[in-house]
């Protein structure tokens, strides 16, 4: 599933080559795709019509596109392979199209949303009460991302202690912290020496915003790299691939030797996701026994 680094880049597309274009016809061609919009596929594209829209925004793995006046957004999930492009008028249909925006200018260039295991979509929503940031009302829960300037470092460093979870679990909690998924957060973990199951009560206030620091340096060099791309579900809104998976030190490595210590990394199944770590640089933590 794409993290934060990959919607980040989409919603940059999204910034340079939507923004402040009206709609001129919105086309639904699978219902799945707008199946969050509790009015159903004709409403949606009834209420699109004739919108313009601001700059795209995003928390976390969520992006949206405000309305103007500001008071709905066009909420985006990519889901697993969801993508939106900006496409040709006369471009071929992709195999997966699901959604198409036209637009009522003179650029012949068309949005479409396209999703080949339909677990994304797109769907409208009204804006959070009191946000200042335009936050769909539905995605207000969660938690601002590392690359947030708003996000409080000491308070995720204290709630992290009080999760009585473990390490790996509380990163992947979004209403903590946003956007990590399970890429970056092996990555991360790998870049500080600490084990997927170490308990967070473990972790001092030094070490946890050590943790948040490598957290937001892959997540950087994610960006500057377009992105993680194991595959060609993952793409920006010119169907570009991102290249950062030639830069992994954990994920997707198991057998490889660690590039510290050069030990073979390991594979272990968690969550119905697997973890990658080096067993020597990140010893797994000790079981206390009675």
């Amino acid at each position: 599933m794409p993290e934060l680094p990959e919607v980040e880049v989409v919603r940059r597309g999204l910034e340079r080559w939507v923004a402040g274009r009206t709609v001129a016809e919105a086309e639904v061609l699978h219902p799945r795709a707008v199946r969050r919009h509790p009015e159903g596929a004709a409403d949606f594209a009834a209420r699109l019509k004739g919108q313009r829209f601001g700059i795209a925004r995003r928390r976390g793995k969520y992006l949206w596109l405000p309305l103007e006046g500001g008071e709905a957004s066009v909420l985006g999930h990519l889901g697993m392979s969801g993508q939106l492009l900006v496409q040709p008028e006369d471009a071929p249909d992709e195999k997966h199209l699901r959604i198409r925006l036209r637009f009522t200018d003179s650029d012949r260039t068309e949005l479409r949303f396209v999703d080949q295991r339909t677990f994304g979509g797109l769907s409208l929503h009204d804006t959070a009460p009191d946000s200042a940031d335009g936050l769909p009302d539905v995605i207000a829960h969660i938690a601002r991302d590392p690359l947030d300037p708003a996000f409080d470092d000491a308070a995720f460093a204290g709630a992290l202690r009080l999760r009585r979870t473990t390490i790996k679990r509380a990163l992947l909690d979004q209403s903590l912290i946003s956007g990590v998924g399970n890429i970056y957060a092996d990555e991360a973990l790998w870049r500080s020496r600490l084990h997927y199951d170490r308990p967070t009560a473990t972790l001092t206030r030094p070490k946890a915003a050590e943790l948040l620091g490598h957290v937001r340096d892959v997540m950087n060099a994610a960006l500057a790299a377009g992105g993680t791309s194991f595959d060609s579900l993952y793409v920006n809104v010119n169907g570009e691939s991102g290249y950062f998976d030639r830069s992994l030190d954990a994920y997707g490595r198991e057998g490889e030797p660690c590039r510290r210590c050069g030990t073979p990394l390991r594979r272990r199944p968690w969550m119905n996701r697997s973890s990658y770590f080096c067993p020597r640089c990140q010893r797994p933590p000790r079981v206390v026994t009675a």
